[in-house]
Formats: C-alpha cells, sequence, structure tokens
C-alpha cells in the first residue's frame, strides 16, 4: 500500500499543476484570486491543527482535501500574478499611440540565415510627446546584412514607431507563435529596420546573466578556434554549450529525423555526466575522508551550477541544475531513498519560480523522461538477466582466458542491455507529447541512441577537457610568450580527439538518417485531450503491471474505447468538409482546394512552393485534417480543378502603356473564383464570381470590378500584394459596400463552396 506521507510533493506538485494549467486556460477573466487562496490557506491551515489535536480518520481527510484545494488555488494565483499584461503600465494599455520606446535586450539572440531574433524589455514609451514607463516584451527581428551588428544582452535601444501585437496562426493548424509568447510573456512583435533604432547604451537588467553570457561567449571562442570544420565545431558547441547558432538545417533535420534532437541542447544530459564524473572521481580518490558526503556534496552543488553560469544560464541548463541540486542536497541529507518526491520538490519550486514553465516542452520532457527512466528502466533491465546468463555458461574446467572471456562478454552485453531499457524507458514517457508536439515518431531511436549517446557522452567529456586545459595553459601563455607555441599542443591534441569524435557522431548520425529514413512515422495528429489519453494508457497499464488487478484493465478500456472514439469523431467532421482557402505564405500567392482527407494546391504566380514554406504553412493543416491525397500544381498545369482565361480587350492594343494581362476564372463545386494579377478594364467580358483574389498589386478599382465581377465578389488581397498597396484599396473597395479580406494582416481566407439547390 502507497504511503502518502513518505511522498507529500507526489501529491503537492500534481495540484499546483492543475491550478496553473485551469489558470492558463480558464482563467482570463477571472477576479483577483489572492485573497481567496490566502483564506483558503488559513482555513486548511486551521483544520490541520485541529486534526492534530483531536486526530479522528474524517478531519484528517478533510484538512489533506481542504490543503490540496488550498495548493491549487495558489497555483492559479501564482500564474495570475505573473501574468505580465494585466499591469496597467503594460504595453497593451497604450496600443498604437506609442509613437517611440525605450527598451533593453533581454535575451540570447537568435542567429538566422537572413536575420537575427531577440527580445526585448520595454523600460519607456512616448506617447502625445510624454514619455511614461511602461513595461512588456516584444520580438522583434533584423536583417542580418552588412553594418548591422549582432545584438547583446544587456544593450539599451531607442526605436522609432510602435510594436504590433503578436499575431494568432494565419494559416489552418500553424503553428501558434503568439501563444508560445505569451507563456512567456510576450505579446508584441516587430520588424526593426537598420534606420528604425538606436542604440543608447549598455545597462544589463542582470550582471549574472550578462558575465554567464561572456563567459559562453568566450568558451565558443575556444572551440572556434581549435575546431576547423564548420559542421564539427557547431555541433560541439551546441553539445557542451548549448550554442545552435551555426548548425545548419541539414543536420537538424537528420537529429531530428533519429530522435537525437535533445543530444544538442545543453540540459539534463550534460548536467548529469558531470555530476558522474565528479562523483565517481570524488569517491574513487576520498570516499574514505572524514565528512566527505557533505563536502563532496557542496562540490558537486559547486560545479554543476559553474557549469551553468559558463554556459550562459539557458532555461534548459537551469531546470538541470536545479533538479541535480535537489538531489545532491537530498543524498547528502540521507533522504535520497524516495526520487519521486525529490523531483516533485525540484518541479515544485521550479513552477513557482515560474508557473509558465509548466507549458514549456523542454520542461515536460525533462521531467517525464527521468521520471520514466527512475521507474521504469529497472523494470524493464529485469526482463533479461545478460551477465547473470554467461556467467552460468563458465566451468571450472575452462582455461582461464575462457572464463575471463565469458564475464567480460557478460558485461559488455549487460551494459548494451541495460542502455537499451534506458532508451525504451524514456521514449514510454515522451511517446504522447512526441506526437503531440513534434508530430513524428522515430522507430529508429533505439539504433541511434544506443550509439549516439555514449559517443557523445564521451565528446562531452573530451569537450570539457579541451576547454579546462586551455583554461590552465592560458595564463603561463600569457606570462611566457615564447613557450606559447609549445603550451598550444595540448589544447590542439584534445580539439583533434574531440573534432575526431564530433565527426564520427556526425557520421553516424547521417548514416541512421539515411537508412532508416523510412522508419520514422511523420505527419501524425493528435489533440491535447488524445494525449491525455494516451497517458492514461500508459498510466494504467504500467499500474496493472504492478499490481496485476483487473480494474486497471478496465480503466485501460475506457480509455482505449475513449481514444477510438474520439479519432472516429474527427475523422467524421473532417470527411465532409469541403473548403477553398488562400494562404498567408509571406510574398507568395497559394491556394488550396479541400474535399475531406484530400487536397489541391496551386501556386498561380507558376513559382512552386519550396520546402520551408510547405512544411511550416501547409502541412500543419494537413496534418491536423489527416489528409491522405494531396497534389502540389505550379501555375494550374494539371490542375484537376476547370479554370479558364479571360482575355482584356485592350491587351490587343499596342498602344496601351500598362498591358492587361488575362483574368484567370476557377470554378470548383459550384464556387466560382476569379484571379487578377493586373489591370483590367470596363471592356472586359463581364462575369460573376463570388471570390476575386487580386495578386501583385494589381490595378483595379472598386467601379471596374463591380462592373466586371459583380457588386457581391468577395475581395481577398493574398500575400503576394504589398501592405501599402492593402491600406489605399482596402477603405475604397468597402466604401463602394465590398467585403474584403487581407490573408496577410487576418490570415487565410476560408470559404465553402455554396450549398446545393434542393431537387
Amino acid at each position: 500500500m502507497l504511503t502518502w506521507a513518505t511522498f507529500p510533493f507526489v501529491r503537492y506538485t500534481p495540484a499546483l499543476i492543475i491550478g496553473i494549467v485551469a489558470y492558463l486556460y480558464l482563467g482570463g477573466a477571472w477576479p483577483e484570486l489572492w485573497p481567496a487562496t490566502v483564506a483558503l490557506a488559513v482555513l486548511a491551515a486551521g483544520l490541520i491543527g485541529w486534526s492534530v489535536r483531536r486526530p479522528s480518520p474524517a478531519a484528517t481527510d478533510a484538512a489533506g482535501v481542504l490543503a490540496l484545494l488550498a495548493i491549487v488555488a495558489l497555483g492559479a494565483t501564482l500564474t495570475q500574478r505573473a501574468t505580465d499584461s494585466r499591469r496597467a503600465d503594460h504595453l497593451y494599455r497604450f496600443g498604437d499611440k506609442v509613437e517611440c520606446y525605450q527598451a533593453v535586450v533581454d535575451e540570447a539572440t537568435v542567429v538566422r540565415a537572413a536575420t537575427y531574433a531577440t527580445t526585448l524589455r520595454v523600460q519607456a514609451v512616448r506617447v502625445a510627446g510624454r514619455w511614461r514607463r511602461a513595461t512588456g516584451g516584444v520580438r522583434v527581428s533584423l536583417p542580418r546584412v552588412a553594418g548591422i551588428a549582432q545584438p547583446q544582452y544587456g544593450e539599451v535601444w531607442l526605436i522609432r514607431g510602435h510594436p504590433d501585437p503578436s499575431k494568432p496562426p494565419l494559416n489552418p493548424g500553424e503553428f501558434d507563435y503568439a501563444r508560445y509568447l505569451e507563456y512567456r510573456q510576450v505579446y508584441h512583435q516587430q520588424y526593426i529596420h537598420p534606420d528604425q533604432y538606436r542604440r543608447l547604451r549598455n545597462e544589463p537588467p542582470n550582471i549574472l546573466i550578462y558575465w554567464s553570457m561572456r563567459a559562453a561567449a568566450v568558451l565558443d571562442g575556444v572551440f572556434r578556434q581549435y575546431i576547423h570544420a564548420k559542421r564539427e565545431y557547431a555541433i560541439a558547441s551546441a553539445l557542451v554549450l548549448g550554442i545552435k547558432d551555426d548548425v545548419d538545417s541539414e543536420t537538424k533535420q537528420a537529429y531530428s529525423s533519429t530522435g537525437t534532437s535533445h543530444i544538442m541542447a545543453v540540459s539534463g544530459l550534460q548536467v548529469g555526466l558531470l555530476f558522474y564524473a565528479l562523483s565517481w572521481l570524488l569517491q574513487k580518490l576520498f570516499g574514505r575522508m572524514p565528512g566527505f558526503r557533505i563536502w563532496s556534496a557542496l562540490l558537486g552543488l559547486g560545479v554543476i551550477w559553474s557549469y551553468a553560469f559558463l554556459t550562459g544560464l539557458s532555461a534548459s541548463v537551469l531546470r538541470a541544475a536545479v533538479m541535480f541540486t535537489f538531489f545532491i542536497i537530498g543524498k547528502a541529507w540521507g533522504r535520497q531513498s524516495s526520487i519521486f518526491n525529490t523531483l516533485g520538490v525540484a518541479a515544485f519550486f521550479l513552477l513557482l519560480w515560474n508557473p509558465f514553465l509548466v507549458a514549456d516542452v523542454g520542461f515536460q520532457l525533462s521531467f517525464l523522461a527521468v521520471l520514466s527512466i527512475v521507474y521504469i528502466q529497472p523494470r524493464i533491465a529485469r526482463w533479461l538477466d545478460v551477465e547473470g546468463y554467461f556467467y552460468a555458461r563458465q566451468r571450472p574446467w575452462q582455461p582461464k582466458v575462457v572464463q575471463w572471456l565469458w564475464k567480460k562478454i557478460g558485461w559488455l552485453l549487460d551494459k548494451i542491455w541495460q542502455a537499451v531499457a534506458l532508451s525504451l524507458a524514456a521514449q514510454v514517457a515522451t511517446f504522447g507529447l512526441g506526437l503531440y508536439y513534434f508530430h513524428q515518431f522515430p522507430f529508429s531511436f533505439l539504433f541511434s541512441n544506443l550509439v549516439a549517446v555514449p559517443i557523445s557522452s564521451g565528446a562531452v567529456y573530451v569537450g570539457l577537457g579541451l576547454l579546462a586545459i586551455k583554461g590552465l595553459v592560458f595564463l603561463p601563455s600569457i606570462w611566457l610568450p615564447k613557450a606559447a607555441p609549445l603550451l598550444d599542443w595540448g589544447p590542439k591534441a584534445v580539439a583533434w580527439v574531440f573534432e575526431w569524435m564530433v565527426w564520427m557522431f556526425n557520421q553516424y548520425i547521417a548514416f541512421i538518417s539515411r537508412h532508416f529514413a523510412g522508419w520514422v512515422v511523420r505527419e501524425v495528429h493528435v489533440s491535447a485531450l488524445q494525449t491525455v489519453l494516451i497517458f492514461g494508457l500508459i498510466g494504467t497499464f504500467l499500474a496493472w503491471l504492478n499490481t496485476r488487478r483487473i480494474g486497471w484493465l478496465r480503466g485501460m478500456a475506457l480509455l482505449l474505447l475513449g481514444y477510438a472514439g474520439s479519432r472516429v469523431a474527427e475523422a467524421r467532421a473532417v470527411a465532409p468538409t469541403q473548403e477553398f482557402i488562400v494562404y498567408s505564405i509571406p510574398r507568395r500567392s497559394a491556394v488550396g482546394f479541400w474535399q475531406g482527407a484530400s487536397a489541391e494546391f496551386v501556386t498561380p504566380d507558376s513559382v512552386p512552393l519550396n520546402e520551408t514554406e510547405r512544411t511550416y504553412r501547409l502541412l500543419p493543416g494537413i496534418i491536423q485534417r489527416a489528409a491522405r491525397r494531396t497534389a502540389y500544381r505550379v501555375g494550374w498545369r494539371g490542375c484537376t480543378v476547370p479554370v479558364q482565361r479571360l482575355a482584356d480587350p485592350d491587351s490587343a492594343n499596342g498602344n496601351a502603356f500598362f498591358r492587361p494581362g488575362p483574368v484567370v476564372l476557377a470554378s470548383w463545386r459550384g464556387l466560382r473564383i476569379g484571379f487578377v494579377s493586373n489591370r483590367i478594364s470596363s471592356a472586359t467580358r463581364p462575369v460573376t464570381v463570388d471570390v476575386l483574389v487580386l495578386r501583385r498589386n494589381a490595378r483595379v478599382k472598386p467601379e471596374t470590378v463591380a462592373a466586371v465581377f459583380g457588386p457581391q465578389a468577395n475581395i481577398v488581397f493574398d500575400s503576394s500584394c504589398k501592405i501599402w498597396y492593402v491600406a489605399r484599396l482596402d477603405s475604397s473597395f468597402r466604401a463602394h459596400g465590398f467585403r474584403t479580406w487581407d490573408v496577410t494582416a487576418q490570415g487565410a481566407f476560408r470559404c465553402p463552396p455554396p450549398e446545393p439547390l434542393p431537387e
């Protein structure tokens, strides 16, 4: 029987998470919660005190339930208090009245192919000529061109103009970047031109983070100096320092498809390796010394937090450092027996510090993976007694060499089996999240992690060794410049080994990615409810394995029935769907014709979509609708939708200054669609349309459109139209009674075909 008193935070942490999630999804309009939370906490404390003085099962149970409710309320209250947009001086309150604003760079810069991206924290805004104090986060992008320096943490900028609220998803199924930013207390975005901002001074909001980032940059310079191959340098820096700016998209895709992306982020793996190596070394050298448990714990904490500092104090390494801090404290305190409670304590205090971590993918994956490894890995490992099997093969009459071989082979294969069990255990807990967030599951994870994790672990040790040796020879090289070339041989030798290991690691991942490409199940869509049901299925199955009670099998059957029912309901909802969509893809024209699980995409401008545009703009909708048949057409060639071109009479006039282009008409399931990309005249043969798509800043007038296409047409400005063009024509069309839609600002235009008339 489970004794809850031994695992208090196994109850407290889920209760805190329930309160946080409840506020995130339901609490937008809730009043101030802290008075009710304080009252509930006082009531719970009073009831607990009364139950202690007059113990009874009913009073104890009531006190426990009330305490858990108080923790639920605490989670909701903390989340409400941490929501910046509720503040009276938040940027939201000023809207587009902001003439200019002052802000500080509050995050490490993400270096992309054509832009720099970072987050600014607003300090003040100017409204109606007066400066006013303000708060809020703005996600900004700058062009990565000559003369534009990479933004640095702590720089204070003066920016002309006002940021815009973050846009919701513009296309069906697209990643909700606005919500992602909200969980980081960023509610605005802005693209800043080079002449739109000026650096005022350097004033880091957190001096510790500032020097931490400086230290990470110095260490990155060591890798840049000694590792000459670009790909190997990029992976080396990502592996040891978590800096992924130079990792190319092809390499990222290879790691993603093999389930090894976690290796490129400094997190629990690197911190765990450092802690394990330090613990082993200290135990071997000083394990018998008095007070070893206390001073080794203090040294371990110092090393882990020093590593976190030297890697820039990123969110992922901070999570890992906090987690291992509680492990070390628990071990030193003699409380390490309850590993689940230690995990609960670490998660509880992290969520007290930042409740929005509950929505962070890294936080979810880290704790679930550790929890799964701790609970499931030993049980999987017990399926096979590999070492015992080979030990039983030994015979007294066998030569010493044969017995030694049996022993070593058994030891080696047992280690491999332990690694397999660990990899399987980690996948069990993260399976549902992998489907929910990444829409894929790589079955090649076992082959990739089985070799990649040991190689990468060794590479981390060698990389840390390179940094340590470089640090040791740095000062002597300055004091003795003549001896510098000789002293530099040490770092060079270690760097050669490090580069060779990273190269081998990359080659192996590339090999798995090429030869096991078909082992990845892609384009899988599961909803949040279905993800919860998947976790419920896994949990009830594990409970049944542990207890063998038939009730858990009944629970599994009910959950499986609920999951199957949700999938059937989704399929029934999608099957009759018919929809014409004009997609929002920057500077592109793209439309889609949807019929249930079938889709045909057309780019009218005769230029095919690139892989990035298809992956981020169209693929999410394809996955969401579980489309089975998709086709891509360029310039209407091969399109199954009937299309005709109407030539304008003026096109034959050689004296025309602007030659009008043909009007493309499409008729799809009773929906009449027109596409105009040039000038039209009133002499064009009239044809009634339901939707008129204006492309490439088409030179049209509302009067001409009404005469040619009818006054009832929906006017759609696609993404190939410039902002100034839409701003100029939109009001003009509306004044003439037209309905308009700008896909760049409002998102994809969606229109079902008309209902067939009853016979």
